[in-house]
């Protein structure tokens, strides 16, 4: 594959380039810039934290699973072009020497681009921001005040010029299609071939598998995936849509919105797209139980052939889904307005970790009677999974606590979860059961956040 992209402001041409080449061992096995570090090597500590500069502004990504035909036609920054070329340092650079931020110093050059990143959108959220990055040194109070310290200073000029030089031309290569269309004729005569739109589940295929993908298809460059539009029947969002984008989308439910503030970091939420999430199967996807919950539709592709499901009915058994050889996802359409939707995260840390049980609830209560529910779970089953025993059991019930009671057994006959790392089978049934309290509880008004410290 051939690419074009700015390194720290200069022009960078590449040939023949492997397709799952990391940015990370490039950067430092080819170009000897060794300031971008390698910790984990599957996106979770951020010490390889780099921007990375489009027409949609400036994101923070983890280089060690961001393939390099993923960069045609952007900027790229690392930690060595922070600064200015006469030496200027960058404010956030500035504010960490001050605010005495750094201490063994190999997580800092990530915790510099992260900053820097957020700096360059105006963003001031800065423990969200810096999620994705893990100290086990200096600790985070000193780094936040050294973001806050810096906020409020001008984008440096040799920073604003990475959101304007470069054009996005398209790849020399019939391995990034710009148009689904051209995706769809790609696909379909491709059939084998490894669909990449943010490389976060797989970027670990290579980097922790080591698995050598024969055939890859990029999708980053078909912008039309990567659409949000009101139509009809609701909101239509395309398969390539960033999770971060769609989190920044104002009509979804605020429960929704909120549990997308804690699917992974920043870094990984830029890069990871809802098709993707959708399209890999992960019984502990957090995606899928909300658009279950929700009711959406699955628009699915094969050449010019388009079908539709209820997202539900995608999910067959674990590692099995209702998709044909050539077939990929479009887009999924959300049915809107959905104003009684809770979604519930369990994890042993609130940032930047997965679920050991992920529920989303739409229960429709009528005059105190329970009229309809649309219950979904992640980490119960092989796959992201309907509570319909449950539903059934609730529907016709008083809305109180003889509901619950209601519906005890039905738990048991939907789900029978296993026992792992993040929690056992008796855990998860129990927290699922306490998951429906929690709605009914704050539904008449009580007070279940467990976030808030109070005297």
């Amino acid at each position: 594959m051939d690419i074009t992209f700015l390194l720290n402001g200069e022009s960078v041409e590449l040939r023949d380039v492997a397709p799952t080449a990391t940015l990370l061992d490039w950067l430092r096995d080819t170009r000897g810039l060794t300031g971008t570090k390698e910790g984990c090597n599957e996106g979770d500590c951020g010490a390889c934290t780099v921007m990375v500069s489009d027409d949609a502004g400036a994101k923070a990504l983890n280089a060690c699973i961001l393939f390099l035909p993923q960069l045609h036609g952007k900027a790229v920054r690392t930690v060595e072009g922070l600064n200015s070329p006469s030496g200027e340092l960058h404010p956030v650079q500035e504010a960490m020497i001050n605010h005495h931020g750094s201490q063994c110093g190999f997580c800092t050059p990530g915790f510099v681009m992260s900053m820097a990143v957020a700096h360059t959108r105006g963003a001031r959220d800065h423990n969200d921001a810096l999620a994705g990055n893990l100290c086990r040194c200096t600790g985070y109070a000193p780094i936040i005040r050294a973001a806050e310290a810096a906020q409020d200073a001008p984008v440096p000029a040799w920073i604003k010029e990475d959101l304007s030089v470069l054009e996005g031309k398209p790849a020399q290569t019939h391995h990034a299609p710009t148009t689904s269309d051209e995706l769809a004729e790609l696909y379909a005569r491709h059939p084998k071939a490894t669909l990449i739109a943010g490389a976060t589940d797989v970027g670990l295929w290579v980097t922790k598998q080591l698995r050598d993908l024969d055939e890859v298809i990029f999708l980053n460059q078909c912008k039309d995936l990567q659409q949000i539009e009101e139509t009809a029947e609701g909101l239509r969002i395309g398969a390539g849509v960033t999770i971060e984008a769609l989190r920044q989308t104002d009509l979804l439910p605020p429960s929704y919105r909120e549990m997308l503030r804690r699917y992974a970091s920043t870094q990984v939420r830029s890069a990871a797209t809802i098709g993707g999430n959708i399209a890999n199967g992960s019984p502990i996807g957090d995606n899928p139980p909300v658009l279950i919950a929700m009711g959406a539709t699955l628009h699915l592709r094969y050449r010019e052939t388009r079908r539709e499901l209820p997202i539900e009915a995608f999910f067959l058994e674990y590692g099995k889904q209702d998709r044909h050889p050539g077939e990929f996802v479009e887009a999924i359409t959300l049915p809107l307005p959905v104003q009684r939707l809770k979604v519930y995260k369990l994890s042993k840390r609130f940032d930047q970790d997965i679920s050991a049980v992920c529920g989303a609830f739409n229960i429709t209560v009528e005059d105190g009677i329970v009229a309809q529910a649309r219950i979904a779970f992640g980490g119960m089953a092989g796959i992201p999974k309907r509570a319909s025993a449950v539903e059934a059991a609730l529907v016709g019930q008083l809305w109180d606590d003889d509901a619950l009671e209601a519906a005890w057994d039905a738990w048991s006959v939907d789900f029978q979860p296993l026992s792992d790392m993040r929690a056992s089978a008796d855990y998860r049934l129990e927290t699922a059961r306490n998951m429906l309290a929690r709605y009914l509880i704050e539904d008449f008004g009580g007070d279940t956040n467990v976030l808030e410290v109070r005297a």
